[in-house]
């Protein structure tokens, strides 16, 4: 049990590491159903046309890129 406490702590500073997308096995596959559906609700927000033809990769940082403009997960990244 203790080993999975410091296992936990030792991550606790970023929370859910994440791999870059350009690092992706799948990246290159076409985006989800899921990160369209909250790409399109960011691009209204933004004023913003979607891409329909984005890679899960492309995908990503683009969320991410839309996400700084909107305001939108910043409290999750502190």
């Amino acid at each position: 049990m203790a080993r999975q406490d410091t296992q936990s702590t030792a991550h606790a500073p970023h929370e859910n590491p994440e791999k870059d997308p350009k690092d992706w096995t799948t990246g290159d596959e076409p985006m989800t159903g899921p990160q369209r559906s909250y790409l399109h609700t960011l691009c209204q927000e933004a004023g913003e046309e979607l891409d329909e033809n984005l890679s899960k990769a492309e995908a990503s940082r683009r969320i991410e890129e839309l996400q700084r403009k909107t305001g939108r997960g910043t409290a999750h990244k502190q």
